[in-house]
């Protein structure tokens, strides 16, 4: 590895030699130099490369005896769930790629899918993109990548997405929490082992091409009609939670839909024997719901027509649903106008309001005794351990609720040491004049009391009859803050990441995005900003 490409793993936080490829193989001896020839050929060089054949009869070891360092455990026939179980008991690396003995990666397959990993932290796995070959490994199609969605759980429901496992790069400690592969599961066992992945962690995909998919007409996954009979053995397997109504409706729609896509399937010309591929249509057919069917007859229109024809066909519909790698797909961002205008409060809670919650509850124990807070007293009465008094603080009076009238940016608006704990959320953009406001808050509190405060960062501005004044960074709310209540007194945290933020400025909420892509902090993409200060006792 060059010198700048060993400078650009570092950046992105990958770690040299960190995956372990481990390559199946059963009656693929054919094949197996490509596969292995494309693992030792990596521009970030794996850890370690594992053979697994699983009772083959054609001896890979004609094979893998060519490369001293690379591993081979021979297996009797157990299937191809058994011996990706068995390379995996034996990888010693962080992250895992599995290839099929009659594919290849490309080059950039380890560095792509680190520089992912390093961008998700806490993913279960990351995949890229990947093309079709022939058997001499000329392209036929592609590149073939659906992205991943905030939920992919629920994307997975709707489709496999992920499509190729060689275009995946996953946790092993995270692959090995739910168990590996199922080895009861004949088919389509790794779309079983996605599902099962991103019911617990989070999923990401980059628009890197990374692997090859070789069609050579002796595919496992030719069989079209045992591929839809697994398929919805999976997702039966896979059902929702009850209470989870959103993904009960998904999955439920997935069943129904299940027997079109395999029929479209089974009508595509994907280069197997002619014999078997009418066979398997035929199956298809007498099972088929008679509604499924005109997609397959346009299929067979475009079989008739001239191949040159037929292959403009193909083309134009793929460039009309499957823009190039490259282009951004904006998707529902795509808009001049946010999704909503109000924070994401129309559509559930809003992304700041996530992380603002999140610390107050992680400090309760401060929220005691006699109590401040701007606006109202619900996140005193929500979070309040051994609350004696909770005043409430409004510049304007008329609320029925407030207690104290006025500015805190002004001087003698509150009492010196009356506060246990202030609890100020989303207030300091309002306020002209910070510095007073700091100084009065330190005075207000008695001695060991406490400030609990959040501030906007990455955020819309609010254009009401309030004056939006300020957007904070770190450094400056610490500045300032440790002027007033002194250098260790003060505790100033970042919240949020550049997915976060984006959302948090298209007003999209939480319930629609979930919370497991909120909470991988980026410090340079701030949401918003979280403070506790203590007045020295």
């Amino acid at each position: 590895m060059n010198t700048a490409m060993q400078s650009e793993v570092i950046k992105t936080g990958a770690v040299r030699n960190s995956v372990t490829i481990i390559i199946v193989t059963r009656n693929y001896a054919r094949f197996l130099g490509d596969a292995i020839e494309s693992a030792r050929n990596q521009s970030v060089a794996p850890d370690q490369i594992i053979v697994v054949d699983d009772g083959s009869v054609d001896n890979p070891m004609s094979v893998t005896s060519n490369y001293p360092d690379v591993t081979l455990l021979s297996l009797p026939h157990r299937g191809i769930s058994a011996a990706r179980n068995a390379g995996l008991a034996a990888a010693l690396s962080r992250f895992v790629i599995y290839l099929d003995g009659d594919d290849v990666l490309c080059p950039n397959a380890i560095e792509a899918g680190l520089r992912s990993m390093a961008a998700n932290p806490g993913a279960g796995f990351v995949y890229g993109a990947y093309t079709v070959v022939d058997r001499d490994l000329n392209n036929r199609s592609g590149p073939h990548l659906i992205r991943a969605r905030a939920r992919a759980y629920r994307h997975l429901l709707e489709q496999n997405m992920v499509s190729m496992h060689a275009a995946v790069l996953f946790d092993r400690e995270k692959l090995e929490e739910v168990g590996g592969f199922d080895e009861t599961v004949e088919r389509c066992e790794d779309y079983d082992l996605f599902l099962r992945m991103a019911r617990r962690f989070r999923v990401a995909s980059h628009p890197d091409v990374v692997a090859q998919y070789r069609m050579h007409g002796d595919n496992m996954s030719q069989s079209v009609s045992l591929m839809y009979d697994w398929h919805r053995r999976v997702l039966e397997r896979n059902r929702p939670d009850k209470d989870d109504l959103r993904s009960t409706e998904i999955w439920a729609r997935a069943m129904r839909g299940s027997m079109k896509l395999f029929v479209n399937s089974a009508w595509k010309d994907r280069g197997a024997n002619a014999e078997r591929k009418w066979s398997e249509r035929a199956k298809m057919s007498r099972i088929a719901p008679r509604s499924t069917l005109g997609a397959a007859a346009r299929q067979l229109l475009i079989r008739l027509l001239p191949f040159r024809a037929a292959q403009f066909l193909r083309r134009v519909r793929h460039w009309s649903t499957h823009p190039q790698l490259g282009e951004i797909d904006f998707g529902d961002l795509g808009r001049i106008e946010p999704i909503s205008n109000d924070f994401g409060f129309i559509r559930g809670t809003p992304v700041d309001r996530h992380y603002i919650e999140a610390f107050l509850a992680a400090h309760a124990s401060d929220i005691t005794g006699h109590t401040l807070e701007a606006g109202d007293a619900t996140y005193v009465r929500q979070f309040g351990t051994g609350v004696t008094g909770a005043d409430v603080i409004n510049v304007r009076p008329g609320d029925p609720n407030t207690t104290i009238t006025g500015d805190i940016g002004t001087e003698g608006v509150l009492d010196s040491a009356a506060f246990d704990c202030i609890v100020l959320t989303q207030v300091f953009q309002y306020v002209w004049n910070l510095d007073v406001a700091a100084a009065q808050i330190h005075r207000a509190l008695r001695p060991g009391g406490v400030l609990l405060a959040t501030v906007p960062s990455i955020s819309p501005i609010e254009n009401t009859e309030w004056t939006w004044y300020w957007n904070f960074n770190v450094a400056a709310l610490r500045r300032m803050l440790d002027g007033v209540f002194g250098a260790g007194n003060v505790e100033v945290e970042p919240q949020g990441n550049a997915f976060a933020a984006t959302c948090f400025l298209q007003g999209v909420s939480v319930e629609d995005v979930g919370a497991e892509w909120l909470e991988p902090v980026n410090p340079s993409y701030p949401v918003c900003i979280t403070v506790r200060a203590v007045k020295p006792a």
